[in-house]
């Protein structure tokens, strides 16, 4: 007996209505990213493993997926480097690719390799699947789709605003009003890290530091104080754990906090630009919201930091992020190219809309028509009128079979198919067609040669 097919943990299948729904989010992204000025590229699914490793800290390393290489990949791997077992030594062995992580290291190295062809600054969106050797859980895959927009090449902070006007006029399209965008920046975590005392363990302090909405605040102080950061920081940091108020009022906390930092003090300027630019533009329906516990867990983030989440009342995590780099292609050789970029969480996105009921209803209709078939003569009729009504941009299809009635409106209730066309003999003799409307069940009937009328109608 043959053994019941499966897929890995972490993927899925996706059905036709699915698709959809998907392609719905896809295509009113790609319409935003249009608007503002970017341009589409694709790049591997696969990198070689160096350009990956090592560009998202100890923690975002472990989660990349390594490619054996192929053939015998043992045959490399001395008798020594076997009998220890040793993971981080034998990789490099029998391993060379990886799967992308994300989509903005493997964008850098594409900026890098055809620099000379690209005109600066760049503007650049990819909608593409990355992996994640991830826990997977609810909102969280290993294998999940990125929506990107990025430019390199510019460190004016007018395109932090862009950013936060995109996101803005992504969402308020989508129906999902009153998102948060949380806004912080990595030159406020260095300064608050130098102020503590802690500024040579900023990585752990940020990435504990990051994880307070997860696990609370006892537990960030534990970590942070088992990743070597003395005691006495930790209580210095303590009072921004809490940091609570409007906008100005955080921020005046932060600037006073930060008062013998140069780093810090450039992070709250930073944050008061993009602050009173917002207020002059204004934003259609999301909540601009500073949060310095934000960091992303990335080492690459110099500037702004973004994360958003959904409106209140959803549990979900973010539903997008990113932030600016001012040197994410040195890491490639290609010193002193500022960037800034932020991600679309599909596949989160889309469990809030269905959450939330706002997927439009004729998204899942993937037929407008369905015209049965009553035999050889008939079904050729209805083939032609098929054929006329998809030149005009209607989803029709035709029934294969003169099967029984019953059957053929059975699939077209099963398809969720709004129109259903007869014709028969009858329908033939008088060159006419027969519309009946599947909810109501009101029947109208139609001449052959006034198509035009019925799509009218549509």
């Amino acid at each position: 007996m043959a053994q019941k097919p499966s897929i890995p943990k972490g993927t899925r299948d996706f059905a036709p209505a699915e698709v959809a729904k998907r392609n719905y989010i896809i295509d009113l992204i790609k319409k935003q990213f249009q608007c503002f000025g970017f341009q589409p590229i694709e790049t591997p699914s696969f990198e070689n493993s160096d350009t990956l490793m090592g560009k998202y800290g100890e923690e975002g390393d472990r989660l990349i997926f390594k490619i054996l290489n192929s053939g015998d990949f043992l045959a490399k791997v001395d008798q020594g480097t076997y009998a220890k077992k040793d993971a981080v030594a034998l990789a490099p062995k029998i391993t060379e690719k990886a799967l992308r992580y994300d989509l903005t290291v493997p964008f850098a190295r594409y900026v890098v390799m055809h620099q000379n062809e690209l005109d600066f600054p760049f503007k650049r969106y990819q909608i593409q699947p990355v992996w994640r050797a991830d826990r997977p859980q609810k909102g969280r895959f290993r294998e999940f789709y990125q929506c990107d927009a990025d430019v390199v090449g510019s460190d004016s902070l007018l395109q932090e605003v862009e950013f936060i006007q995109l996101y803005d006029g992504v969402f308020t399209e989508l129906g999902l009003t009153n998102t948060i965008i949380k806004l912080n920046n990595r030159k406020i975590l260095a300064g608050i890290a130098e102020t503590i005392g802690a500024q040579e363990r900023l990585v752990d302090f940020t990435v504990a530091l990051d994880k307070l909405d997860k696990i609370g605040e006892e537990k960030v102080r534990e970590e942070m104080h088992s990743k070597g950061i003395p005691q006495e920081a930790i209580v210095k940091a303590a009072p921004l754990f809490a940091l609570k108020g409007s906008n100005a009022e955080q921020l005046q906390v932060l600037a006073d906090f930060l008062t013998h930092s140069v780093m810090g003090t450039a992070g709250v300027g930073e944050l008061q630009f993009l602050l009173d630019a917002i207020a002059k533009l204004g934003l259609q329906s999301a909540q601009l919201r500073i949060d310095v516990t934000l960091a992303r867990g990335l080492n690459y983030y110099t500037g702004a930091i973004f994360e958003v989440t959904a409106p209140e009342g959803v549990d979900m995590g973010s539903i997008g992020g990113g932030g600016r780099y001012d040197d994410l292609t040195g890491i490639f050789g290609l010193k002193d190219v500022s960037g800034v970029g932020i991600s679309f969480g599909l596949d989160r996105i889309y469990l809030v809309l269905e959450e939330l009921g706002l997927f439009p209803e004729a998204i899942a209709r993937s037929l407008d028509v369905l015209c049965l078939n009553f035999g050889p003569k008939e079904g050729m009729a209805a083939l032609t009128l098929a054929t006329s009504l998809r030149k005009q941009g209607i989803k029709a299809d035709l029934y294969p079979s003169d099967t029984k009635l019953s059957k053929q409106f059975k699939y077209a209730n099963n398809r969720n198919v709004p129109y259903v066309i007869l014709l028969g003999e009858e329908e033939l003799k008088n060159n006419s067609f027969i519309v009946k409307h599947m909810a109501t069940g009101n029947q109208v009937s139609y001449a052959l040669t006034d198509v035009a009328n019925f799509v009218a109608t549509l």
